[in-house]
């Protein structure tokens, strides 16, 4: 298995599309081989830009993320496409809805699409989208654009994967007061106003002006950094030392990407923000903040496999009995689980 691990992850480096299609199945159906396999990827990546795209439903994200990809194929720029969609459910897989909307992007060998089902993850994102990405980037590819399921005003892992977060709003959506609230917006490096035709898009954009105002134009200045997780109380310092203040300005753009409108001036905001983040030092912040967030996810799940491995299941229905008769909470039967399961691989270890 060795073997074939850094063979196929040769093959992916060396730009073979057979292999990199495989190679994300694997991933994504947490096969056996995915560990070695990303392990072997993963020195080869850290070099492409990731840009992620939410936004609400019907703001029209995928004909957006077709025109990005189009244009930054003009430039000479490879493209990876993630593009996550609600699960089905009648085959647990992805209803491929975005597939239909970027036919324009078939049949160049500088791009490539991968439809994800959510199977369930909340967010915006589907649970493999961060091993996807690893994939893409070790493959070469320039900018990897990940798109999320229509998020609501709470969907936000996007913006701990995503070094540049575009944030695509429309008008018809909802009230003004609707936009101003919605905690999505919090996360933007970049807003956009799509169906900029719809004369009712000056009101959206006066509305998103008027918040950028409040919040002195920098509503996702630190927003990655802020991560939920007790592994920030574990470090000796919480992040690294913070960029410089004032650094990067929220625009708001203006597109219609029905007919490409607005595309070049988004195009280069894009390349601004990279440019930003670089210059900045926040690349790196994120990157950091990044690495804390897989960690913590990496972590959750190995200590719930091992849990799982020592967990009996009559033990299990028995804790679940006491929970509804109300004769314990759920944490302390979590607390007695993992406590039986350290007993276990002790035992295991005297034994051995």
């Amino acid at each position: 298995m060795v073997a074939e691990t850094h063979t196929l992850a040769a093959a992916i480096v060396g730009g073979n599309r057979r292999a990199l299609a495989r190679a994300i199945t694997l991933v994504e159906n947490h096969t056996p081989e995915a560990g070695p396999l990303l392990a072997a990827l993963y020195p080869h990546t850290g070099q492409a830009h990731l840009v992620g795209v939410t936004g609400a439903p019907g703001t029209g994200k995928s004909t957006l993320v077709n025109q990005i990809a189009l244009h930054l194929r003009q430039r000479g720029k490879t493209v990876g496409v993630i593009a996550v969609d609600p699960t089905s459910p009648f085959s647990g897989g992805a209803i491929l809805g975005d597939r239909i909307r970027m036919r324009d992007l078939a049949g160049d060998p500088g791009i490539f699409i991968r439809s994800m089902a959510t199977r369930g993850s909340l967010g915006g994102l589907a649970r493999a989208a961060s091993d996807v990405v690893t994939v893409l980037d070790a493959a070469g590819f320039d900018v990897i654009i990940i798109e999320t399921v229509g998020a609501g005003q709470s969907e936000v892992d996007v913006a701990s994967l995503a070094h540049t977060v575009v944030v695509v709003e429309a008008p018809g959506l909802g009230d003004d007061v609707q936009a101003i609230k919605a905690g999505i917006l919090e996360i933007a490096d970049v807003l956009v106003v799509n169906k900029a035709d719809d004369p009712r898009a000056r009101d959206t954009v006066r509305a998103l002006r008027a918040m950028l105002n409040l919040s002195n134009g920098s509503i996702g200045a630190a927003r990655r950094l802020n991560i939920f997780t007790p592994l920030v109380k574990a470090l000796p310092a919480p992040f690294p030392e913070e960029p410089v203040a004032d650094g990067w300005k929220v625009p708001i753009e203006q597109t219609v990407a029905l007919s490409g409108e607005g595309l070049p001036a988004l195009i280069a905001q894009l390349d601004a923000h990279l440019d930003y983040l670089t210059t900045s030092g926040e690349l790196e912040r994120r990157r950091w903040a990044r690495a804390l967030a897989e960690l913590d996810a990496s972590l959750r799940d190995v200590l719930l496999a091992d849990l799982l491995e020592h967990l009996m299941p009559d033990r299990l229905a028995s804790l679940i009995d006491r929970i509804m008769a109300r004769e314990i909470m759920p944490r302390q039967a979590a607390s007695l689980l993992a406590e039986e399961a350290a007993g276990g691989r002790q035992a295991s270890r005297s034994n051995a």
